[in-house]
């Protein structure tokens, strides 16, 4: 800057003169001076100073060293330095000779990434398991889909009481109604006995209906998509039918508890050995059932299909299970069809079990007590029981299958 005659802008004493004593002068002694000693010199020692050892040097070496220069590797960046800098009080600009401070516009190099040691210690990835293959996982469909079952038949109550009508119908309407013809001229026999001899079919057909409605809902779930959903899963597809056979065959039973809280009414004890005894029965009924309903809806396409179901399957096999009538007597073409009737080996079991509590006459028990006969040999109960399993085992493989070649 050029100095004017005194009294001009530039004259000594003037705030922006290069006199010595100005207060932006560059002349030894100034505030903004550039000689050494000044307290804003770029000379080695002073406080500013931009020289390599000065604690404020910007050169390499120097403790705020690498802004400047461009160099890595410096204690501190240039971020520290422009933060120190913006700290500090606005000095007017220089003129001649200018200061060491580092100008405002100056790049500002990338700090570069301290290298990783060989100490340096990194967190290991998680270990992420693919579920499927193992029985744990299976086990856990299984479960999964049995308490879905559980949940959708709590919730509606609807179904649990429409259900009950039916059975209530037939128990003490057509009961009542056939008692007169069927009890006619048997010695001791009532309106109760009848009765008596039709509430274990009764509650066998509770079970059929319930287990055949339970499995058909399959369809059900086809058609809004819900299958495809439990179809990807990683799991065997042989578990979500042993699921689906668990929860189906827990509803029908927990439905065929209920109609046991009539049995009073048709004079049959509350005796607690003929009560888990008939549990237990209904619910090796149910699981047959219900594992043959889960086979055919593996193949069902739409739910106008169940209709034929219930034409061709469901109803021959509770006429045909001796559910309504005694099997003595029996024409042979229909007794023989009683004999491939997989209920009838669950329904003459627990009207064996009813009349062993119930004190009846001998002819009543000769009539209404009739057991299955294989060429008039009596099958025994164990012998029933165990082929009812049989079948159902052979049944729960047929639906793995059918349910396996779903698409």
């Amino acid at each position: 800057m050029s100095t004017s005659a005194p009294g001009s802008a530039d004259a000594f004493g003037d705030p922006t003169s290069d006199v010595p004593g100005g207060p932006t002068s560059s002349v030894p002694g100034g505030p903004t001076s550039s000689v050494p000693g000044d307290p804003t010199s770029s000379v080695p020692g002073d406080p500013t100073s931009s020289v390599p050892g000065d604690p404020t040097s910007s050169v390499p070496g120097g403790p705020t060293s690498g802004a400047s220069s461009g160099v890595s590797g410096g204690p501190s960046s240039d971020a520290s330095g422009r933060q120190s800098a913006a700290m500090a009080p606005e000095m007017p600009s220089h003129s001649a000779g200018g200061s060491g401070t580092r100008p405002t516009n100056a790049p500002t190099p990338a700090i570069a990434a301290a290298p990783a040691g060989p100490n340096r210690h990194q967190a290991a990835p998680a270990p992420v398991r693919v579920a499927g293959g193992r029985w744990q996982d299976d086990l856990r469909a299984v479960k999964v889909v049995w308490r879905r079952e559980l949940i959708r038949f709590g919730r509606n109550r609807l179904r649990i009481i429409t259900s009950l009508v039916q059975p209530v119908l037939f128990l003490f309407v057509l009961g009542t109604g056939l008692s007169s013809l069927v009890s006619r001229g048997v010695p001791g026999a009532s309106h109760a006995s009848f009765e008596t001899f039709m509430f274990p079919g009764v509650v066998a057909m509770t079970v059929l209906f319930t287990a055949i409605f339970s499995s058909v809902s399959i369809v059900w779930d086809r058609e809004f998509g819900f299958l495809r959903e439990m179809l990807v899963a990683p799991v065997r597809r042989g578990a979500l039918v042993v699921g689906k056979c668990a929860g189906g065959a827990t509803v029908a039973t927990a439905q065929a508890v209920i109609m046991l809280a009539l049995a009073g009414l048709v004079h049959v004890p509350y005796s607690p050995v003929l009560l888990l005894t008939l549990v237990g029965e209904m619910l090796l009924a149910a699981i047959t059932i219900t594992a043959l309903g889960t086979a055919l809806a593996s193949r069902m396409a739409q739910v106008e299909s169940f209709q034929v179901v219930m034409q061709f399957v469901v109803l021959p096999l509770f006429f045909l299970s001796g559910a309504l009538f005694p099997l003595r007597a029996l024409p042979t073409w229909l007794a023989a069809l009683t004999k491939i009737d997989p209920l009838a080996y669950i329904v003459d079991p627990m009207r064996r079990a009813v009349f062993d509590h119930v004190q009846t006459s001998p002819a009543v028990h000769r009539l209404f007590g009739a057991t299955m006969t294989w060429n008039g040999w009596p099958v025994p109960v164990g012998v029933e029981l165990g082929l009812t399993a049989v079948i159902a085992g052979l049944l729960l493989v047929l639906a793995i299958v059918a349910f396996s070649r779903t698409d």
